[in-house]
């Protein structure tokens, strides 16, 4: 069984995207792969999409066949177009999805695909922290930034859901003196309740934190805490909080 949208708006890319059999079967500019997915850029009519693909779920035939991930709970590519879809009704920026879907067999998990079309003039944090960029020396530019960070991280939370892989890699960045953030790519984002949800938001933070503490002042990185959860100041709540986000990666790396 296949189930498979394209999106309305973009009917001139039905010939690239129409079907899963059209997708899987693209050639364009591999960016990363591994034993569950690949990730190709295509061009096509002055605009650049992003293609994913997922399919197996795992490195060994006998773990694609019979593994728990194939039968149980949703695909990573059912989850990812979900919480791209999440984000947008949040309000919160990011990739315009141009198709998905799915093909089961036997019940079972077979392969799957989302298309996204690229951000135009964008940065991920990642990529400007690694190249040193001057903005990211401007402490206008920055605070602009980290406030919009702030923002997407404290409504993720609100609404109980946690990123699981919420890194620099992650957050595009428009050009311009008023940039606007962008968050990508969540495959193993969720919904959580209780301690779990408490944790999983500890450690979002400290993932934004792990390149933070390396490119910004203790001033600056306290400051987005505070846009984080709105305080003027910091309770003895958010003192205890502080403490577990940035120790939360040791001996871990």
């Amino acid at each position: 069984m296949i189930d498979w949208w394209l999106n309305p708006q973009y009917p001139s890319a039905a010939a690239l995207f129409g079907d899963i059999d059209r997708v899987f079967a693209l050639a364009g500019e591999r960016i990363t792969s591994d034993s569950l997915s690949r990730v190709l850029r295509v061009s096509a009519a002055g605009k650049r999409y992003y293609v994913k693909c997922y399919s197996g779920t795992g490195k060994s035939p006998l773990r694609r066949w019979f593994g728990l991930r194939r039968w149980l709970g949703p695909p990573r590519v059912r989850a990812e177009w979900q919480n791209l879809l999440a984000f947008r009704a949040w309000g919160i920026p990011t990739a315009t999805l141009v198709a998905y879907g799915l093909e089961r067999r036997c019940g079972g998990f077979s392969r799957g695909a989302l298309v996204t079309e690229e951000i135009p003039d964008t940065l991920d944090l990642a990529g400007m922290a690694r190249a040193e960029d001057p903005r990211l020396r401007d402490r206008r530019w920055v605070e602009q930034v980290s406030r919009q960070v702030a923002d997407i991280t404290r409504t993720l939370h609100a609404a109980r859901f946690a990123h699981n892989d919420l890194k620099w890699r992650n957050l595009l960045v428009s050009g311009g003196d008023q940039p606007t953030v962008y968050l990508i790519d969540c495959p193993s984002g969720g919904f959580y309740r209780g301690a779990l949800l408490d944790y999983r938001m500890i450690k979002d933070l400290a993932c934004l934190d792990k390149i933070g503490r390396k490119c910004l002042s203790r001033s600056q990185r306290l400051r987005f805490y505070l846009n984080y959860t709105q305080h003027v100041r910091t309770t003895a709540a958010d003192r205890r909080r502080i403490g577990k986000i940035v120790n939360f990666f040791n001996g871990r790396d």
